[in-house]
């Protein structure tokens, strides 16, 4: 696809901010639009930033946790970011980590997704495996979320989108989609969002 046609080769407004304000990418004007419309982040909590990579979303959690807050982000690849001493990153794959290596700061009052799949041009491959780190993150959140906390995990829109919603509801009090406006018009992206962990 040449540059004219592709429609993420162009900086778009969204990413222009974000290089002023500081972040190496746009998508945490996502992260700022579900942190503002669910009020998820609050000082002092501890977070879980899977997919973290290049770093824009642990940069704003931890922000918005403060001081006494703590957070763990975890990607396969390095960050693009310098965390603040409240924040830590691990190296690894979410698919293949033990929850050991995952809860440092365990329980976490919040566990945030943004994984997506490296793509493959088959739409059909891209949504399966998208599902596939959705549900990873989500079991990852069951087991190391506090009660009462909150889950927020990026999945591709598919015909698995019903079930990884139904799986949310059935494990939290509430359950959302989100589509904030800083996804790209051609993505497949959405956002699905459980507030209140049952014990």
């Amino acid at each position: 696809m040449s540059p004219r046609k592709n429609p993420y080769a162009k900086p778009d407004r969204f990413t222009i901010a974000a290089k002023r304000a500081g972040f190496p990418a746009r998508s945490v004007f996502k992260l700022e639009e579900i942190d503002r419309r669910a009020r998820l982040l609050r000082g002092g909590m501890r977070v879980l930033d899977l997919g973290a990579a290049p770093g824009s979303w642990a940069l704003y959690a931890a922000s918005h946790i403060g001081p006494a807050g703590k957070l763990l982000a975890v990607d396969l690849e390095p960050l693009r970011a310098a965390l603040p001493p409240n924040a830590v990153f691990v190296r690894g794959d979410a698919l293949s980590l033990a929850d050991g290596d995952l809860d440092r700061f365990a329980p976490y009052d919040v566990v945030l997704s943004d994984m997506a799949p490296n793509t493959t041009g088959s739409r059909v491959t891209d949504q399966s495996r998208s599902y596939e780190l959705f549900m990873r993150a989500l079991a990852i959140a069951t087991t190391l979320g506090a009660p009462g906390s909150s889950f927020v995990g990026k999945i591709f829109m598919s015909d698995d989108l019903r079930a990884a919603r139904s799986e949310v509801r059935r494990l939290y009090d509430s359950e959302r989609l989100i589509r904030p406006e800083a996804a790209r018009a051609p993505s497949m992206e959405i956002f699905a969002l459980g507030t209140g962990k049952r014990a």
